[in-house]
């Protein structure tokens, strides 16, 4: 697993075995990983009675370091454990040396309330999957950080995941939860979702009660249930009839259509190819040759997924320029207007605009 996964492990296994430190520090803005300690240490340490006593969400853009740390010092009369979620960090390392707050927390760590555990949250600080390739600016804050307040608490890392981990969680999850999960439908999930994992916990939950009753989880089931996982198929179809593979484009369709609700999923399938096909018109007029370009020339709302940024770009280049895109989008909307005047077969009439888009030498 990547450094997330091993960092918040790390930190669950001590949550579980009851070896916790005083004080911890969870830096990054996974907001999965996030959940998944919090979760785990109030089910842990605080009886379900007398939460709204015990646990605590103080912000230090709101309050000060001092408030926090008195009212951690200070026994509970209505809870016999204090949990503290500390936010707003930035405002600890804003302007001026700040050598009284820290100073008051050296203070405390020196000589901590044993019924209380305080947790630092540094969610301004992005982590990436690969930390060769974290922000400079993050990297600054989070080395400053582990000067200060890592010197007294347990640093956990709540980096962001890659594809191959977003994978094995869901293997791993699969066979907690009984089911068996075909690779195809893992990779499919993981990449469909850019490895957010919120995304991909929140749609696995949904996959489960899908296949309720059933033994495994398909890939028709991914592309039927996940929107991001319908999306990818369809760049798939749009990077088939740019190479001008007719047969390829075909059977790409028809597995959309098995996929979704047949011919009544039509017209979103037009939808989206007349956005795919007006977004490479855009892209090839503007001559994007970059993905880090795109975000210029397509407007907020009208920009294609992370995923699809590069692939769309080496589309759009495989037409000669705008007029011949310009007749795609025209054929898409002649197949739209085909499609709500109520034909026999709908399905044939997406059959041939995928023909006739994908012909050769069009």
């Amino acid at each position: 697993m990547g450094a997330g996964f091993s960092s918040t492990g790390r930190f669950l296994a001590e949550v579980a075995q009851g070896k916790l430190r005083p004080g911890y520090l969870l830096v990054g803005d996974e907001r999965f990983h996030y959940d998944r300690c919090r979760r785990a240490v109030v089910e842990q340490l605080l009886p379900g009675d007398c939460r709204d006593f015990c646990l605590h969400d103080p912000d230090l853009a709101e309050c000060s370091i001092f408030e926090v740390l008195d009212r951690a010092q200070s026994p509970s009369l209505m809870a016999p454990f204090q949990l503290f979620f500390v936010h707003g960090l930035k405002a600890l390392y804003g302007r001026g040396a700040k050598k009284e707050e820290f100073a008051a927390i050296d203070s405390y760590f020196r000589s901590p309330n044993p019924q209380a555990l305080v947790l630092f949250v540094a969610d301004h600080i992005g982590i990436p999957a690969d930390v060769r390739r974290m922000d400079y600016e993050d990297k600054t804050r989070y080395e400053r950080l582990r000067e200060t307040l890592g010197a007294w608490c347990g640093v956990v890392e709540l980096g962001r995941a890659d594809e191959d981990d977003a994978v094995r969680w869901l293997e791993g999850q699969a066979t907690a939860d009984g089911k068996q999960l075909e690779p195809a439908a893992a990779r499919a999930l993981a990449d469909a979702l850019g490895s957010d994992m919120l995304r991909v916990a929140n749609e696995w939950e949904k996959l489960l009660l899908y296949t309720s009753g059933r033994p495994t989880v398909t890939l028709a089931d991914v592309e039927t249930m996940v929107p991001a996982a319908k999306q990818r198929s369809l760049y798939e179809l749009t990077d088939a009839i740019s190479r001008r593979d007719t047969v390829q484009a075909l059977a790409l369709l028809d597995g959309l259509l098995n996929a979704s609700d047949g011919e009544d999923a039509a017209i979103g399938h037009l939808f989206m190819l007349a956005r795919t096909f007006r977004q490479m018109l855009v892209i090839r007029e503007k001559d994007v040759r970059d993905g880090r370009a795109i975000w210029s020339v397509l407007w907020q709302g009208f920009r294609p997924p992370p995923f699809a940024v590069d692939d769309l770009i080496r589309q759009a280049r495989r037409y000669k320029g705008g007029s011949d895109l310009m007749r795609a989008v025209q054929a898409v909307a002649r197949a739209d207007a085909a499609i709500r005047s109520s034909p026999v077969d709908k399905k044939l009439v997406l059959e041939r605009l995928v023909m006739e888009l994908a012909a050769p030498g069009r």
